[in-house]
């Protein structure tokens, strides 16, 4: 509920032209509490005004737009377009605007909170998402030191220094500009702090060159990603050359490790990147779905010292010794996110599989076996699993061959887990023809019999209605769940996809020429 502070803060913005003449007069306790109001309604102009000039050391986004006592309702994850480029032009004119009512104390302004969600709940419906946030201040960087050499400002404005923490995106189309931003980084007053870096579609020594830009010992986060050609050997180059201290998190690209064809020297190689893994004392989450780590897994996490928190392993291709290894490792009894898609878990190692959800039943909150051809044979072994889970937050099992029978058994054991949110279920099987085969093409996904598949749904809704779990929210999205990023930079990662397949053609072509 809002209080009668906020209902006057929005009373004083409802006239704009009224507000923008009498903004400088309020008391500078009040501006966090006019900004909340102005980014609610989209006051684009008083957003501004309000940063031109912000009077307090800190504009920390999180703290200002999340809970507060007088409005309770958290905005920090609008990523509304209209709002926040109002922010950074704001940001912009205080930098260049001389005041004459105070000297500027703003040392640090923390965007990190802002989060991409795919709905925005603003009124003009318009994201500015992390590829484009990442531009825009790059861009904004780069033109303020064009301006103020055009300036007759004085010296004053080169001893302001405001610290910009900031979680980067950088693919090919917006690296050459994040450079630029990164090299003059010590001339300009507004000075970009990555807290999180994130890379696709973009060349090795592009990713290593701007890796060092970014100081690399302050990053928490870091996600190598879809296009980019990074192998096992090209991982330990840049562990060998390059710091990551505080380094939380890391996700690395489909390919990276790929034990199929390995000789002792590459299982070497494996272990040296698990010892250098192992000096980042505060990674607690690690992704590396899409590699082969078939009967290496432990040589690759055994030397770790911090137990993982997260841990994506889908489509790595695990087999016995592997899950063995990871039921009982100092890891599992910390496991918050498991992800073991693309892997036969309830047919191949339904025992290792049962333990080590018993390990992990204390603190797992998510846990994701997409395509992992569970079916009704063996879908009792998911039932004892999961019963243990009461701290699950989060379950997904998309594109597994259960039938209806089964997804109503499993929704009757997920309605007894207190904490739990959100399911990901799949298409059950016999809403499809008979003639399917699993894991399914994208072509065949979407033929299916939605008048089934709705009295399923209805059926499942039932179930959480009796239970009185109505706050399970239940969902089949065919395509998997929302992706931000991805869908910020779709047309460009498209076109790189299409170049790597036309250079693999042009390459198989010579090849065949030569022969």
């Amino acid at each position: 509920m809002k209080t009668l502070r906020f209902i006057g803060a929005e009373a004083f913005i409802a006239n704009q032209e009224y507000a923008k003449g009498h903004i400088r007069s309020v008391a500078h306790n009040l501006y966090p509490l006019l900004l909340k109001a102005c980014y609610l309604h989209e006051k684009e102009e008083l957003i501004t005004m309000l940063l031109e000039n912000w009077p307090q050391q800190d504009f920390n986004f999180g703290k200002l737009l999340g809970k507060t006592l007088d409005y309770p309702e958290d905005i920090s994850h609008w990523a509304c377009r209209r709002s926040l480029s109002a922010c950074l032009k704001g940001l912009k004119n205080y930098v260049v605007n001389p005041s004459t009512t105070y000297s500027k104390r703003l040392k640090v302004v923390d965007l990190t909170a802002i989060q991409d969600i795919e709905f925005q709940p603003c009124r003009c419906k318009k994201s500015l998402g992390r590829w484009a946030r990442t531009e825009m201040i790059s861009q904004l960087c780069f033109e303020l030191l064009l301006e103020m050499q055009k300036l007759d400002s004085g010296p004053s404005i080169f001893d302001i220094d405001i610290d910009i923490c900031f979680n980067l995106f950088v693919t090919e189309k917006n690296y050459e500009l994040v450079v630029q931003a990164l090299l003059m980084r010590c001339h300009c007053p507004l000075k970009i702090r990555c807290v999180d870096f994130r890379a696709d579609n973009l060349a090795l020594r592009k990713l290593f060159y701007i890796l060092r830009l970014v100081e690399p010992n302050s990053i928490h986060k870091l996600e190598i990603v879809h296009n980019v050609r990074l192998e096992s050997y090209h991982l330990e180059v840049l562990l060998n050359n390059l710091g990551f201290l505080q380094l939380t998190s890391l996700t690395l690209p489909a390919r990276t490790f790929n034990v199929t064809h390995h000789t002792p020297e590459d299982d070497a190689l494996l272990s040296t990147i698990g010892e250098k893994l192992s000096n980042m004392v505060h990674l607690t989450e690690l992704s590396i779905s899409f590699s082969t780590l078939t009967g290496r897994l432990r040589k690759l996490l055994s030397p770790l010292k911090t137990p993982l928190k997260v841990l994506e392993l889908g489509y790595c291709s695990l087999n016995q010794i592997d899950m063995a290894y990871l039921a009982n490792s100092l890891h599992a009894e910390h496991l918050e996110v498991l992800d073991l898609s693309g892997h036969n878990i309830t047919e191949l190692f339904p025992s290792t599989f049962f333990k080590l959800l018993q390990k992990a039943s204390s603190t797992l909150k998510t846990l994701v076996l997409e395509e992992c051809d569970i079916g009704d044979m063996n879908i009792h072994v998911m039932e004892m699993g999961l019963v243990h889970c009461l701290k699950l937050k989060e379950f997904k099992f998309l594109q597994n061959p259960v039938t209806s029978i089964s997804v109503r058994r499993i929704f009757r054991v997920l309605v007894n887990l207190p904490m739990l949110k959100y399911v990901e279920f799949p298409v059950p099987k016999d809403c499809y023809p008979p003639d399917v085969n699993y894991p399914l093409d994208e072509a065949t996904l979407v033929k299916f019999d939605n008048q089934k598949y709705n009295m399923v749904k209805e059926s499942v809704q039932c179930i959480l209605v009796q239970a009185a779990r109505e706050d399970i929210s239940a969902v089949t999205p065919l395509f998997g769940s929302y992706d931000s990023a991805i869908e910020e930079t779709s047309k460009e990662l498209g076109v790189g996809l299409l170049t790597s397949f036309k250079d693999a053609l042009q390459s198989f072509t010579t090849s065949l020429q030569k022969l």
